[in-house]
């Protein structure tokens, strides 16, 4: 046995800013995938994945006979399966901030969520809401608290665009220009970043009103700045609005970029030759990079591993 794959995904925008009701736009990334297998592997990474996951079925239970039932699951299929050493095979790396826990979710709603509502239906701003609680109430086993976005995205492999918490939609991005300079890559920070911890920190700087009120004046000015210069494919407005971006998250979320990047961050401020920005909640992982001009950020950042994601 073997289920359909699932793949990763990147929030080029709104890391943060969402719980806040800022826009945010997030689009798969197929380079990184998963799916559940079922072929009497036994490899550790096999057995611990089938350990995770008989947990996981623990919380999925429980969501089935919650008062507010959001989802059933067929629990029965879903046992006898991890009894048979189920697992996730997942090439999607962990704490990294490109969707691990999503893809595992989307799978198991796809195989075992009885009454789903499927990828091929008219997906009405209903559907995706209720999609979007489904996963979230799911994803909050892994994190504590979710969105519920990165499944969603896995799910439906479409960009999403997310206009606040009660208005999301599928969204058309501009197509590649494969010969183009300008490009959005990640770079690797080679640490790995644990959510939790992060989204407590930031939790605990909402208490400040000053953070609060930088958080709505320019977090969440410059953000859907960036989200609306994207869409309409303006690369000008666009590269002023993500170096302001840059700048507001290096003075305000620098417990979430790690201490070795900070001087990067700001060299690539000062040089114009790329701008960088938390990828997921920050705190190791991956940074998602800007550019201009790509062999300008490949020379500046030499000493770094980068992933092409998108070309302008």
């Amino acid at each position: 046995m073997k289920g359909p794959l699932f793949y990763s995904k990147i929030l080029l925008f709104g890391e943060y800013g969402i719980i806040k009701d800022s826009k945010g736009l997030s689009i798969p990334y197929n380079f990184y995938n998963g799916a559940l297998k079922c072929d009497g592997n036994t490899s550790p990474e096999a057995l611990d994945s089938n350990v995770k996951l008989k947990q996981f079925a623990i919380h999925l239970s429980e969501l089935s006979q919650s008062e507010d039932v959001l989802v059933q699951f067929d629990t029965e299929r879903l046992s006898q399966d991890l009894e048979k050493g189920m697992y996730f095979d997942s090439s999607i790396p962990q704490g990294y901030g490109v969707g691990s826990s999503g893809a595992l979710v989307a799978a198991i709603y796809d195989k075992y969520a009885t009454e789903k509502i499927t990828v091929l239906e008219n997906l009405t701003r209903e559907k995706l809401l209720k999609l979007k609680a489904v996963f979230g109430a799911m994803e909050s086993f892994f994190h504590g608290k979710s969105s519920g976005l990165d499944p969603l995205n896995s799910y439906l492999s479409l960009p999403i665009l997310i206009n606040s918490k009660d208005n999301i939609e599928p969204a058309g991005i501009p197509s590649q220009e494969q010969e183009g300079k300008g490009a959005v890559f990640l770079l690797d920070s080679g640490i790995v970043g644990e959510t939790a911890p992060m989204v407590n920190i930031f939790m605990e700087n909402m208490k400040q009103e000053g953070f609060r009120n930088m958080l709505k004046d320019q977090f969440v000015k410059h953000t859907d700045a960036c989200v609306d210069d994207f869409l309409k494919g303006d690369v000008k407005s666009l590269f002023g609005n993500v170096k302001q971006l840059s700048k507001v998250v290096l003075s305000n979320f620098k417990p979430m970029i790690p201490k070795a990047f900070h001087s990067l961050w700001k060299q690539g401020i000062e040089s114009n030759d790329y701008y960088l920005k938390l990828c997921g909640s920050g705190g190791g992982g991956y940074i998602l990079g800007f550019t201009q001009d790509i062999d300008k950020a490949r020379k500046a950042l030499h000493a770094h591993k980068l992933e092409v994601v998108y070309n302008f």
